[in-house]
């Protein structure tokens, strides 16, 4: 609708002015805003913590059926008994290998030489020798620090939880990069499996497939999987379509298409997506040891029970070492593989890696037969230095930081923390939940206003309805700290290959530490509180959003950096304006795992005071009567997830389309 204005013989017509979608989530937010000034305290729907609902109640019956009937059931003789014996023995096989006896003998086939010979040669072989020193030295540690068996077994279930990740997960990766409807449809899978806290499915898992090997390889698969199929599908997807379009342009069918075209291209960011899977199978080994996982999980439990930070220290470090490791071989392969080898002498290193494999083969025949080259010599002094240099630290900081730490908790919490987690939770459930449906519908569009409605009647069907605000407000704190630091740090590593190669290591060891290592100095600092729960995720999610905000940029064309750079660009507006947008992908991408990775570690967080959602989860682990409202608290988690993914990726779709039209 237009206004007309007579002016003289011209005229002159006014449009109405229209209520823009930011103008209007400015209103929706003051309108809430003076609402909850009224109507605070009101039909809160908090209850009693213990009290259950039918919901609970009938979560516990089927409980109880189902541990009744698994020994009778045929769905428990002919499926879930015959993967927990594939899974059984597919970790047995390498266990007998290189960790425990096989075929009767008192030691493993391969010994700690042959292992250690094994391992730097196919480093050395498949990457360079640089990382083949690498390994050697990394699995010397092992044994130097007294856990050369907890760390080959921890090896031998993460190697077979790894391979079957990716024996799925990459084929499911390309397959929903090519394919919009599947990546549609195996979105939400992902996000279930990457938010249902470990805690909620090991209970089931236990009663399926019983404590062990088998159900901590399949948890372990449960969480380190999405990571694979998700950036795998996301490299694909940002292959720049001109190689696409030429390609096609020659007459390439499909799998011509995908083979020489999409995978080469995307080639970098899957074997990101390898060393998250990696990084994720190893950040589980702590938690699968609750459910009788062998290896250095049990190391750190054993510790932590008796709050010995040292030994949980030393345990946590080879975990570290052991990521590193295997982080670098499979980068540095990858980077071989891009680059076609890259030596100047190709002969030169085929006979040296000749003969460096003989040699391998020799230590390996003498740590089958000599019982010196299979047991590793009496160590462990390195290991009980560690120990007490840790406790040291622990105690130190907790005795001369004390006013600092305080400060920080102090202002994050009441600054931010405090002043949302009342606007959520003191809301009452129906404001909250319209506010909620309504900025999903002004930031993305009516799907995602019908998802968002969905996960709120969810959220108010379990029960737990107040503990769901109180960890929504803690969750977006945390994320907030995450996309922080992944956009700071990242943008350094993007740009500087230093300063990648220095940081790198420390993000893996905030990545790997397993969060039952650092929650006890993370508690000594800043007491049993919602803030040292918030440390916890920010010191596991930063790294992934870190790492990916890092591949996004330094991806970018140098030509294009350089053609800024001439045009007269400073360092800022080479970031603001050509690195960060162009990178708008993968920015989305950290926000999108950072937010996922924060969620997992809500569970972890209420073992340290963060109550709500964590809280329940972790009483339904161990109480059998609060099975069903544990399960109920973990399905509530998931439901957060979903939401605030689908919400935050509209907008980022939205932000997107906005920047396409600024670029026309």
């Amino acid at each position: 609708m237009a206004t007309t204005t007579m002016t003289g013989s011209s005229t002159r017509t006014t449009p109405r002015r229209r209520i823009t979608k930011p103008l209007a989530v400015v209103g929706v937010l003051v309108f809430w805003l003076v609402a909850w000034t009224l109507l605070r305290g009101q039909d809160m729907l908090e209850l009693p913590r213990a009290t259950l609902t039918d919901l609970h109640h009938w979560l516990n019956d089927v409980n109880d059926s189902v541990g009744a009937s698994r020994n009778s059931s045929p769905i428990f003789l002919y499926f879930f008994n015959e993967i927990r014996a594939v899974m059984d023995a597919l970790v047995t096989f390498v266990q007998g290998l290189i960790a425990q006896p096989a075929y009767g003998r008192p030691v493993p086939v391969l010994g700690w030489l042959g292992v250690v010979a094994l391992v730097s040669y196919v480093s050395w072989a498949f990457a360079n020798w640089r990382v083949g020193l690498l390994a050697a030295g990394g699995f010397t540690l092992f044994g130097l620090q007294g856990l050369w068996q907890e760390s080959m077994d921890t090896l031998a279930l993460t190697l077979v939880a790894v391979f079957v990740s990716l024996l799925f997960g990459i084929p499911l990766g390309i397959l929903a990069g090519v394919s919009d409807r599947f990546h549609r449809m195996i979105t939400p899978v992902l996000d279930l499996m990457q938010t249902m806290p470990t805690f909620v499915y090991l209970a089931p898992l236990t009663l399926v497939f019983l404590i062990g090997p088998a159900s901590a390889t399949i948890a372990t698969l449960i969480y380190a999987m999405p990571p694979a199929i998700r950036i795998t599908a996301h490299g694909i997807r940002s292959v720049p379509a001109p190689p696409v379009e030429a390609t096609d342009s020659f007459g390439a069918t499909r799998r011509q298409r995908l083979t020489k075209a999409l995978l080469p291209l995307s080639k970098r960011t899957i074997v990101l997506g390898v060393n998250q899977t990696i990084m994720a199978a190893l950040a589980m080994v702590t938690v699968a040891a609750l459910i009788d996982a062998p290896g250095l999980g049990k190391t750190v439990i054993k510790a932590l029970q008796t709050t010995d930070v040292g030994t949980a220290f030393n345990a946590g470090v080879a975990i570290v070492v052991m990521a590193i490791v295997l982080d670098r071989v499979t980068t540095a392969a990858s980077i071989r593989a891009e680059q076609g080898g890259g030596e100047s002498s190709p002969r030169i290193r085929r006979l040296l890696l000749a003969g460096f494999g003989l040699v391998a083969a020799v230590c390996s025949y003498l740590s089958y037969t000599y019982l010196w080259a299979s047991e590793f010599p009496d160590g462990g002094q390195l290991g009980e230095y560690l120990s007490q240099g840790a406790t040291a630290v622990t105690t130190w900081a907790q005795n001369n930081l004390s006013d600092v730490t305080a400060a920080v908790k102090d202002g994050v919490t009441i600054a931010l923390l405090n002043p949302l987690e009342a606007l959520l939770a003191e809301s009452p459930w129906w404001l909250m939940g319209a506010v909620i449906v309504v900025l999903a519908a002004l930031i993305g569009n009516l799907r995602t206003a019908a998802v968002a409605a969905v996960c709120v009647g969810l959220l108010v069907g379990s029960g737990l309805w107040n503990a769901s605000m109180i960890t929504l407000a803690m969750t977006l704190v945390a994320t907030l700290l995450v996309v922080t630091l992944g956009v700071v740090v990242g943008v350094w590593m993007g740009r500087s290959s230093r300063a990648d190669r220095i940081i790198r290591p420390v993000l893996d060891a905030g990545q790997t530490m397993p969060a039952f290592v650092y929650l006890i100095p993370v508690v000594a600092l800043f007491s049993v509180s919602r803030f040292s729960a918030i440390v916890a995720g920010v010191v596991y999610a930063a790294p992934v959003a870190i790492k990916i905000v890092a591949d996004g940029v330094r991806a970018i064309p140098e030509s294009t950096v350089e053609a800024a750079t001439a045009a007269g660009s400073n360092s800022w507006q080479t970031i603001t304006k050509v690195q960060l947008p162009m990178a708008r992908q993968s920015l989305m991408l950290a926000t999108n795992q950072g937010l996922i990775y924060v969620l997992s570690m809500v569970v972890i967080g209420g073992l340290v005071g963060a109550g709500a959602l964590g809280y329940e989860v972790v009483a339904g682990f161990s109480q059998g009567q609060l099975y069903g409202k544990g399960l109920a608290a973990g399905v509530a988690i998931v439901v957060l997830g979903i939401m605030l993914d689908r919400i935050a990726r509209a907008a980022a779709q939205r932000s997107d389309r906005a920047f396409a039209a600024t670029q026309t």
